[in-house]
């Protein structure tokens, strides 16, 4: 996996009590919670930052980082890939404003009509 390359998210988030999970914007009720892993890089996939600073950002949380961090975060970008949760790209990416902030940030209208005007189709 190429470092350099930027993450974004394909999906809508939300992130109450420091959990996020999937949302369908049009019943927000529904949420299929992530795992830890899984929450974190969705909610940091705002396809502004590379897998590097991702790599970065994780390991500072660390006192001492794990050997395998780097494997661990790939393995994560691998599993959210294949789930079509996130998508890679050579170069940064500026999402749509329903994908951009979690679920509670936005004005649920206006992400209602700019998804149907987008053709959007949510996952």
């Amino acid at each position: 996996m190429n470092n350099a390359q930027y993450f974004y998210r394909t999906v809508i988030y939300t992130k109450k009590n420091n959990e996020v999970g999937l949302v369908d914007i049009n019943q927000p009720d529904n949420v299929t919670p992530l795992d830890e892993w899984l929450g974190l890089v969705v909610s940091l996939a705002d396809g502004a930052h590379s897998i590097q600073e991702l790599l970065d950002y994780v390991s500072s949380r660390y006192a001492s980082a794990p050997d395998n961090l780097e494997q661990t975060v790939h393995s994560v970008i691998e599993r959210l890939q294949e789930g079509d949760l996130i998508k890679l790209s050579e170069s940064p990416v500026t999402l749509p404003y329903y994908l951009a902030e979690p679920l509670e940030a936005l004005d649920l209208d206006e992400a209602r009509k700019l998804i149907a005007e987008d053709g959007y189709t949510v996952h």
